[in-house]
């Protein structure tokens, strides 16, 4: 809609949060900062072929045509962070087990799934993805690569990678008016709007580079179809992880 509908302001907040893919799309040369070497134990769910493991509580539904293939793990509940997880690239060693493949093999797998807890199960003994547990239950050919699957389940070294430069990802909340969300983009200072494609809820990405830039975003409503734009949401020295909130004016 082209006219001003409402003269007042609500404010939102957006998390805006570089979490990065080994590679986006489109590109060969990520950045990214990856974080010690922590302790964990994995798993794996299906077969060789790994047709159990698409689709997921991520929505990223057919892993193959979204560019994960094989290479993906469910999360337990303390890394998948309420969904917050997703889409989050990991690298993964079995770590001081009979199991382990030799040379301690390193596999990067991405983060497309929910392990729920089993409470009905020991923690030690079945109940593998109960909080506070930290656990990858990995599609079967990625664990393949760093374990014998006999094993079932081995103790593994893992770190993660703090950001993506080419991979923004963005969760909206308390978003005004209607509240939902049909379409949304993003503006840099120095590009053009740019549109996001949807990732899973409120999440919206857009395979872009946009660090050192002050972002701007666009959204329209899907139930009243009114356009929301909040400009300079985030500054140039945004960070990872962090949340801004704007105010919104309605066109």
């Amino acid at each position: 809609m082209a006219s001003l509908l409402h003269t007042w302001r609500l404010s939102f907040l957006l998390v805006v949060a570089l979490i990065g893919k080994a590679t986006a799309a489109g590109y060969s040369t990520p950045v990214f900062q990856a974080s010690a070497w922590q302790s964990a134990f994995a798993t794996f769910y299906g077969d060789e072929t790994a047709s159990e493991t698409m689709g997921g509580a991520c929505g990223y539904g057919n892993l193959f045509s979204s560019g994960y293939g094989t290479d993906t793990a469910a999360l337990s509940t303390v890394i998948f962070k309420n969904g917050y997880g997703c889409g989050q690239c990991f690298q993964l060693r079995c770590a001081n087990s009979q199991w382990c493949n030799k040379g301690s093999p390193i596999v990067t797998i991405t983060g497309t799934n929910l392990c729920p807890p089993n409470w009905s199960q020991d923690s030690n003994h079945g109940g593998w993805c109960n909080p506070p547990r930290t656990h990858f239950d990995m599609a079967k050919p990625a664990f393949m690569k760093i374990a014998q699957w006999k094993g079932g389940i081995v103790p593994v070294s893992f770190r993660s990678f703090q950001g993506n430069g080419y991979w923004l990802l963005v969760y909206v909340m308390n978003v005004a008016g209607g509240g939902d969300i049909a379409n949304m983009w993003v503006k840099g200072t120095k590009t053009n709007w740019i549109s996001m494609s949807h990732n899973w809820g409120a999440s919206y990405q857009a395979f872009a580079t946009l660090g050192g830039q002050a972002l701007s975003f666009k959204l329209t409503s899907y139930t009243n179809h009114e356009t929301l734009i909040a400009y300079n949401v985030a500054p140039a020295n945004w960070q990872v992880g962090m949340t801004y909130s704007a105010t919104v004016n309605f066109h």
